[in-house]
């Protein structure tokens, strides 16, 4: 099935379809999902304007019935849902609410409509990837590791990843893993090549051309509060089923998805699960090894904050939608979530941040509570390490630092102030300041004039 039926491509423009047209349009949505329940749930929750409660029970009974999903006879799932007792309730609901099912999202996208977008057209066989990234089809293949064979051992010419434990003081640690100089290339080269062509969220701002921390911090100033919001071991919950899954809607293919998802994801051998260090509750040290184990987005690969974006693309049109049902904004910086609003929300803070915490949750991810911060306007209200009270500025503390580095470079030198031992101490000061001048131009002209007094 290489894209979905003229049925289900006319449903949009059909106030009333029937049942069995819904089933159609459904079918091809879910045939682009994660044959998980949750992935399924999550598919038709995305593709359907109606209720959603349904959508679950049928996922159960479509799981338990096919193992796997069959691309391979889309008739028998169309037939499957077509008779489920959850979709019939589904239709006799929305009857009853005088609000048709429609199908307002199709996957996977048809190869005409990616025509438009060169970059996705070219990788339409394994084939095409594999001539992208200047590699036979069996490179691609050792690469990709299909059966994660290479993921198995800690070290040596079968491992593309080199492992670093961080540790981090009162919580868990976090594991760098970072692929080797070969297996980053590629993942380079799918990052400009492929993933810059996937269309993303409005409210993500982190890894985005044209967005950023600032545009993001932009969208909450001069509210009556702020909400910031951290995900636990964000890049290692994204797994390479909801990889899969996002690169399936986009409309590349079963094949070619796959082997894309094998070069950006990745799963850690036991032996380095069990070097862990010390740090962190016993809950969150389990549920890190495990998140680690099974295939997942890794940290330190080129491609990953990008991919992180389209897997999260359904978490954020939620969290959107929760949003402005409360007269909030929403904005998503990697793994930080910042909402902002008026009075209303400011006195029911506390029960908006637990229904985020459920969307979060239902979508496989975790708040991390330490990091919770609910600041009202008459504290310092900070969005992504941006003050935005009354406008975007910095950090009081920050501009002093570096203002203090600056006087007493003009007196010492820039080396004697070098302490860290950046290799380029003077283009690192430089980039401090213009961060500084996008959001407070009178302070970073005042950076830039002591800059000046450097004896360089």
């Amino acid at each position: 099935m290489s894209g979905p039926s003229p049925a289900s491509a006319a449903l949009a423009r059909e106030p009333d379809p029937g049942p069995d047209a819904v089933a159609v349009g459904l079918a091809d949505a879910l045939l682009a999902a994660e044959w998980t329940v949750r992935g399924l749930t999550a598919a038709a929750g995305e593709a359907i304007d109606g209720p959603t409660r349904f959508w679950r029970p049928l996922a159960r009974a479509l799981v338990r019935a096919l193992p796997r999903a069959p691309h391979d006879d889309p008739r028998t799932l169309v037939t499957l849902i077509a008779r489920d007792p959850a979709f019939g309730d589904a239709v006799a609901d929305a009857r009853v609410h005088g609000r048709p099912l429609r199908i307002v999202h199709h996957a996977p996208v048809t190869q005409e409509a990616r025509s438009a977008d060169p970059r996705l057209l070219r990788v339409g066989t394994v084939a095409d990837v594999a001539r992208l990234l200047h590699l036979t089809v069996g490179e691609l293949d050792w690469f990709a590791d299909p059966g994660r064979w290479n993921r198995r051992v800690e070290r040596g010419p079968l491992q593309h990843h080199r492992y670093e434990w961080r540790t981090r003081p009162g919580r868990t640690p976090r594991l760098l893993e970072v692929p080797g100089f070969r297996l980053r290339d590629l993942q380079r080269i799918v990052l400009d090549e492929v993933l810059a062509a996937v269309p993303l969220h409005d409210a993500a701002h982190g890894f985005v051309p044209g967005r950023g921390a600032i545009s993001g911090a932009r969208r909450h100033v001069g509210r009556e509060v702020v909400i910031a919001l951290d995900l636990t071991s964000f890049f290692a919950r994204v797994t390479a089923g909801q990889v899969f899954g996002a690169l399936r809607r986009e409309g590349l293919t079963d094949a070619v998805a796959h082997v894309l998802t094998g070069l950006c994801t990745n799963s850690v051998p036991p032996g380095v699960l069990s070097g862990m260090p010390a740090g962190g509750s016993p809950e969150q040290r389990s549920a890190l090894r495990h998140a680690l184990s099974v295939a997942h987005l890794a940290q330190g690969a080129p491609t990953s904050p990008a991919l992180a974006n389209v897997a999260l693309r359904r978490l954020d049109s939620r969290l959107a939608g929760y949003a402005c049902a409360a007269g909030a904004t929403y904005t998503r910086y990697a793994d930080d979530l910042a909402f902002s609003g008026d009075a209303t929300l400011a006195g029911r803070a506390d029960a908006f941040v637990r229904g985020v915490g459920r969307i979060v949750g239902d979508e496989g991810h975790e708040l991390n509570p330490a990091k919770t911060r609910v600041r009202g306007a008459a504290t310092r209200q900070v969005v992504t390490g941006v003050v935005v009270n009354q406008g975007t500025n910095t950090v009081r503390s920050e501009y002093d630092r570096l203002r203090a580095v600056l006087h007493n470079a003009a007196r010492t030198g820039l080396e004697a102030q070098n302490r860290a031992g950046h290799p380029d101490f003077a283009a690192q000061l430089w980039g401090r300041i213009g961060w500084v001048e996008q959001l407070n131009p009178e302070r970073g002209a005042r950076l830039r004039a002591a800059f000046a007094r450097v004896p360089r």
